[in-house]
């Protein structure tokens, strides 16, 4: 009997839980997300968050990896894939003198992978693009006018929310017995709203107030090569590059200023569009990954997205390269045992990248982070397993500020994906 009853209840239970996780929750609290398009979200699932983010050379059957779609050739005929992921996260943030702390929680991804036919692979799923959440206040004294006059006070308040998301299908193909090519085609979509508000102590000055519009709905593409070549009896060395498509969004964008006179709002100005206000960057990337008997893996990538030669409200030049560098490390100590803990994945890796924020025309900070992680199975039944398994990773993650103005981030963060691998392609035998 093919056991697929629970798989399809819990991925009817997990869509209809996406939208409310998905937007009721946002991942963000930081208040760099005012700047670009908020914290990017890597594009990774469960197996390749506790070891650094690499994905680009990783390849497996076992598992989903979104980060480079020719490795969706590795699912194997029998086999029919579903994932899903959620985080927590505690963070802390410091300018030196205060110290403020944030909890959140995201619905990450969902995503389902199968084989098409022989050599080509499918997958497709929701996964984030970006998060924008913060609020904070700052008040400053203006100096006064004259002798005769007190100083001023101003109180600003700054609020944002949002982000965009991408529901995505990929394909994969064997061209070659040791190389694949695929391709990710994903529909990118949300909204995000920045608001700036200011009142003054003196009562002659009236309150201001700025808020700053976007919805983006386009298309992404994103596409991936890796060749696997065996090195010695037992050692198979992976080697991925992948490439995304920049290009010109389709959005609608919007700049209101406002004035409150006498208890009534006026609005003063009013930019209602801005002409290809938004692109999206040209990235790169290129991994590798080497397989030693199925119980050792290690890997690393380094990424390069051209967000400095893209356009954010119309202005280019507002944005930085991001360049991410990422190692990590696998060990499956037993394959072929059906020892519970000997069929225990752990996982660990670390990470360092220059993010693509500017803050007054000057790279903002620098990010890295370490994590650690394992799967547990649910069930080992022979080779007639469901292989299914819950991958429970654990990050730090410190954002760095470089310059005067910019808060010391640090994130603790408890990702948990479930994954379903199931065998629905088996042709029983009746006796």
């Amino acid at each position: 009997m093919i056991h697929y009853r629970k798989t399809l209840i819990a991925i009817f239970f997990a869509l209809l839980a996406f939208p409310y996780c998905s937007w009721g929750q946002n991942g963000a609290n930081s208040p760099l997300t005012r700047y670009g398009f908020g914290q990017l979200a890597d594009q990774s699932l469960g197996a390749n968050k506790a070891m650094g983010g690499i994905g680009i050379g990783l390849r497996s059957g076992l598992q989903i990896n979104v980060s480079n779609p020719a490795s969706y050739t590795a699912v194997d005929s029998l086999s029919f894939l579903f994932e899903a992921g959620f985080t927590i996260q505690n963070a802390n943030f410091s300018d030196g003198r205060t110290k403020l702390n944030a909890k959140n929680s995201s619905f990450d991804y969902l995503a389902m992978q199968f084989r098409l036919f022989k050599g080509m692979g499918m997958t497709l799923g929701f996964l984030p693009y970006s998060n924008v959440g913060y609020s904070f206040k700052s008040t400053e004294e203006l100096p006064a006018q004259s002798i005769w006059d007190d100083p001023t006070t101003v109180s600003r308040s700054y609020n944002g929310t949002g982000g965009l998301h991408q529901a995505f299908i990929g394909i994969g193909y064997e061209v070659l017995p040791k190389l694949s090519v695929g391709a990710n085609v994903s529909y990118l979509f949300g909204n995000f709203t920045h608001k700036v508000s200011a009142n003054f102590s003196d009562a002659n000055i009236y309150p201001l107030a700025r808020t700053y519009y976007a919805e983006i709905s386009d298309i992404k593409l994103d596409f991936g090569a890796q060749y696997s070549l065996k090195v010695n009896p037992k050692g198979m060395l992976t080697i991925g590059a992948t490439y995304s498509l920049g290009k010109d969004l389709n959005a609608i964008n919007s700049y209101i200023s406002q004035q409150k006179l006498n208890g009534s709002v006026v609005i003063s100005d009013s930019v209602t569009k801005i002409n290809k206000a938004f692109q999206l960057p040209h990235a790169f990337g290129i991994g590798v990954t080497y397989d030693y008997d199925e119980r050792l893996l290690i890997g690393a990538d380094v990424q390069l997205q051209k967000f400095g030669e893209t356009r954010f409200f119309g202005e280019k030049g507002a944005l930085a390269d991001r360049l991410k560098y990422s190692v990590g490390a696998q060990f499956y100590p037993d394959p072929s045992s059906n020892n519970f803990f000997k069929q225990m994945k752990y996982r660990a890796g670390a990470f360092y990248s220059k993010p693509y924020v500017k803050v007054n025309g000057q790279e903002a900070a620098h990010e890295y982070g370490i994590g650690a992680g394992l799967t547990i199975p649910i069930s080992t039944w022979g080779w007639m397993t469901q292989r299914s398994i819950i991958s429970i990773s654990g990050e730090w993650v410190k954002i760095d500020p470089k310059i005067k103005g910019v808060l010391t981030e640090n994130y603790l963060r408890l990702s948990v994906g479930l994954t379903f691998n199931e065998r629905w392609f088996i042709k029983q035998k009746v006796r």
